[in-house]
């Protein structure tokens, strides 16, 4: 028989913990197709090993798995827009695409490069 410790180390799944780092190393199926039908889309929450994620169909057809909090002020991007290839964050409009990449930055000037180094939790998708 396992001890408490044991059992918790082998069974929690959740981010951070050692069967949770194993078992997202691999493939597993996160929703159907069907349940994101439509291009820029209403987002669907998900819930995978313990970890709150957001779904989303961009424009170009390819869906994101994101996690679902704006790393500027932790808004929830369930409520943001869904548009033009990306995910806008209704709080302060920062935009990210299907790979946690910020696409969009409508408070800083176009010459800055600071979108560059902010960058949302993803997970590759395959359909």
């Amino acid at each position: 028989m396992l001890s408490k410790a044991d059992n918790e180390f082998l069974t929690h799944s959740g981010p951070g913990t050692p069967t949770g780092e194993l078992l997202r190393r691999f493939w597993m199926p996160a929703l159907l197709s069907a349940e994101l039908p439509e291009r820029d889309g209403p987002p669907k929450k998900i819930k995978i090993l313990g970890e709150d994620l957001l779904a989303f169909r961009s424009t170009d057809g390819r869906v994101g798995i994101v996690e679902p909090h704006c790393p500027h002020r932790g808004a929830n991007l369930y409520f943001g827009r869904n548009e033009e290839c990306g995910i806008r964050c209704a709080f302060h409009g920062w935009k990210f695409d299907v790979d946690g990449n910020c696409i969009d930055l409508p408070t800083s000037p176009p010459e800055s490069s600071y979108k560059d180094t902010i960058k949302l939790l993803a997970y590759p998708t395959r359909e």
